[in-house]
């Protein structure tokens, strides 16, 4: 069980690791698309940015896309940015949510390991009580099995 919880762990940090590199080659790209495609962006750190406000849906009106193929441009940028958000956020809460799972199962695992030693102990009693009891009864004498009644 612990093999398959640390696959699981290396799976899911992979899968953050990747989302994150998605994410910033779609900003790379975004920004060079709008660099190339938009007049008014003029420098390839204003293409970036409006990337980066366009994926996030921020928007803040400084470097806006002004023709129709960079508004077209803009509009794939954005699908791809909450794809992406989504694939980044959604890969954070699996992180958290297994560690939460592994500390659940880590208190199942130490009760279930305490209710077994309760119930060994008791089979442990119960043992020397039918020991004790068969070992202060009389023997039968006609050779039945004080069990049966016989």
């Amino acid at each position: 069980m612990p093999e398959q919880h640390r696959r699981l762990h290396r799976l899911i940090r992979q899968g953050l690791i990747y989302s994150l590199l998605l994410a910033v080659a779609i900003l790379g790209l975004g920004g060079l698309g709008f660099w190339l495609i938009d007049p008014r962006i003029v420098t390839l750190s204003d293409g970036l940015w409006l990337a980066f406000t366009t994926a996030a849906t921020v928007g803040f009106g400084d470097v806006v896309p002004s023709t129709q193929a960079s508004r077209a441009f803009a509009v794939i940028v954005v699908l791809l940015g909450l794809a992406v958000l989504s694939l980044v956020t959604a890969s954070l809460s699996a992180i958290f949510v297994e560690k939460e799972v592994e500390d659940e199962e880590r208190q199942i695992e130490k009760d279930l390991m305490q209710e077994i030693g309760h119930l060994r102990q008791e089979v442990a009693d119960l043992r020397r009580e039918i020991q004790a009891r068969e070992t202060s009864r009389p023997a039968d004498p006609s050779g039945g099995s004080h069990l049966t009644g016989r």
